[in-house]
């Protein structure tokens, strides 16, 4: 029968290193945070066939006295913890003690260092754990070559030398994202990829992440007891078709955690186009007992002791900073380029007004005799020299006709005769999209404000407003429109059982369905926000989507895309020609809304083309 035996130290190391050494990025990402703890200042990475051949770590630290190089490379000795308590409350990178023993098991691995006040400097070589005295002026130097030469097993299973780099520099750039008062040199066959020095956090996500994602991304700073979150979350507009551009750093570490990355997914509901992906750089910082690193071999995962109330707070300090409307902003910024106009319309960020609902949009007793015919309630501040009686008179109007359609007209550029000026020189009275100068085509309105030309898709925008209002008057109690003759729709069998076992889910919502006939129902009374929008067309869309689920899924986790399909229905449609007051009734609504910016589905809803943009276009002063 087989014996139970003691393994040798190499083969255990060996092991070990099937769980620490996945790959040359691996082994980096080791080094580098040592050389972290040991407080570098200057870190100097050179590459050689992806890492696969050669990767040099050369650090200012601290260094290792000559004594402990030898100690360094056995399994789990460290200088970084002694005691359990140590453990709980652990703040460095590194803690383990067993990365440099189970990398020199699978590769030749040298280490030369110089303690803080040591003569000079000592090389230890990893196989034969020889001293020999070297030649160094600070810190320390770690040389990995030939990567699991003595396991070409494991080898067989590297990727391609481009593969495998790009493994690297990933690596790289997430310890000098977290790091950036740390300069950093990554150099590969010879040729110097990165080199940063020390710097601001801003200055470090703009050299890595690229000038065009800070200009499109929201500064995020919260805190909340002990828990404390900054970085940099992009706009929906910068969203990505892959998740390779998120960083999440927990007390300075990378992670990949699956509670974190629910949380910041779910702030960027309803506002992200598609299969997108989001893009950020988020460092979040809390007591480090209150977070568990010891539960994965690479340190990669981690396990909060409060996680509902960590994934609430990066939940909510997200999605606050990105329901801060664009659009509300005193102070716009001149776009950077044209080509990413609609992100520098999205990157005015303000606090919204959360709020608007409730008070602002109270009618009057003349406005109330309209409210049934308004695919929205109104509310427009008084600002700058704009006519608002009779804008609100106008706006009213509007929305009681926003879905007849238009005959007779090429809708090339529709303006309409106002006494109301389009041109404000007053620039105190100017709102933060301006005012309106003219239609085009029926589907954009454009207007000037004090930096220059705004382009608004009005449908986009018209959704997103009708949207934010229906998610408030659904927590309440829905303002329903009975309808003076029923609208009657053929429907499916299933249609008809949807709606009969809907019934509850429908009148929570506003809609009042009965039968009309063995294949046809009738709408009695819809919700007062979308009394002129095509009914039978959005109820069909409405029982097809309930069909699929059941109706307590649809209350909780549906909720939210139920009213978004009945908010793109209810949105006034292309081809709608508005009056000037009309426009700037829109306008004002969007100043006043949370997440005006995007439509339901991620869309811009607005754009922002400065003078300086324009007279570059057009050579002004040249």
């Amino acid at each position: 029968m087989p014996v139970i035996h003691r393994l040798s130290d190499l083969l255990v190391n060996q092991i070990a290193a099937g769980e620490v050494v996945e790959r040359p990025a691996s082994v980096l990402k080791e080094v580098l945070e040592n050389a972290v703890d040991a407080g570098a200042r200057a870190i100097e990475v050179q590459l050689e066939q992806g890492g696969v051949r050669r990767i040099r770590v050369a650090d200012d630290g601290c260094g290792i006295a000559r004594d402990e190089l030898a100690l360094a490379l056995e399994r789990h000795a460290t200088s970084k913890i002694s005691t359990l308590d140590d453990l709980e409350h652990v703040g460095t990178m590194g803690f383990r003690g067993e990365a440099l023993a189970a990398i020199a098991a699978v590769a030749r691995t040298s280490i030369t260092s110089r303690a803080t006040g040591a003569s000079h400097a000592w090389c230890i070589d990893g196989s034969e754990r020889s001293l020999s005295p070297a030649a160094l002026n600070q810190g320390t130097v770690v040389d990995v070559a030939d990567l699991y030469y003595n396991t070409p097993a494991r080898r067989k299973f590297l990727k391609t030398e481009a593969t495998e780099y790009a493994h690297c520099d990933d690596m790289f750039r997430r310890i000098a994202l977290s790091h950036p008062d740390v300069g950093m040199q990554l150099s590969h066959n010879g040729r110097v990829i990165h080199r940063l020095p020390p710097s601001t956090p801003a200055a470090r996500v703009a050299a890595l992440m690229g000038d065009d994602f800070l200009q499109q991304a929201r500064e995020v700073s919260a805190v909340g007891g002990i828990l404390s979150l900054s970085g940099f979350a992009s706009l929906p507009a910068y969203s990505r078709a892959s998740r390779d551009a998120q960083f999440f750093f927990v007390n300075g570490r990378y992670v990949r955690d699956k509670l974190l990355t629910h949380a910041v997914r779910q702030a960027y509901t309803d506002i992200l186009h598609g299969n997108r992906h989001p893009a950020y750089v988020l460092f979040l910082e809390l007591d480090p007992a209150g977070v568990d690193v010891n539960v994965h071999p690479a340190k990669i995962e981690v396990r909060f002791r409060e996680s509902r109330a960590v994934h609430q707070f990066v939940f909510h300090a997200i999605r606050r900073v990105l329901a801060e409307s664009g659009a509300g902003r005193t102070e716009p910024q001149t776009s950077p380029s044209p080509s990413a106009t609609h992100a520098q319309g999205a990157g005015f960020g303000v606090a919204a007004n959360t709020t608007h609902a409730a008070s602002a949009n109270t009618p009057s007793s003349e406005q109330q005799s309209h409210a049934g015919a308004r695919p929205w309630p109104q509310s427009m501040p008084q600002q700058g020299r704009l006519a608002m009686d009779s804008a609100s008179r106008a706006y009213l109007d509007f929305a009681a006709s926003a879905h007849t359609p238009v005959t007779g007209s090429d809708n090339k550029v529709a303006t309409a005769p106002s006494t109301t000026p389009a041109t404000v020189t007053d620039h105190d009275g100017t709102p933060p999209l301006g005012f309106a100068l003219a239609q085009l085509h029926g589907v954009y309105i454009l207007a000037q404000n004090r930096t220059g030309l705004v382009l608004v898709d009005m449908h986009a925008a018209h959704e997103r407003i009708l949207y934010e209002k229906l998610k408030t008057v659904l927590d309440g109690r829905p303002s329903v429109q009975r309808l003076l003759i029923p609208a009657v729709f053929s429907v499916s069998a299933k249609d008809m059982a949807a709606a009969e076992e809907c019934t509850e889910v429908l009148s929570a919502m506003g809609f009042e369905l009965a039968p009309a006939g063995p294949q046809e129902l009738a709408v009695r009374s819809v919700p007062a926000l979308l009394a002129n929008a095509p009914i039978a067309e959005l109820m069909r869309k409405l029982l097809e989507e309930l069909r699929e689920y059941p109706a307590s899924e649809v209350v909780t986790a549906r909720r939210n895309e139920l009213l978004a399909t009945m908010a793109c229905h209810g949105a006034v449609r292309a081809n709608r020609q508005l009056t000037l007051p009309e426009m700037n009734a829109l306008l004002r609504d969007m100043e006043a809304t949370e997440r005006a910016d995007q439509c339901n589905h991620g869309r811009p809803t607005w754009t922002q083309f400065s003078m300086h943009e324009l007279d570059r276009f057009f050579m002004r002063g040249q």
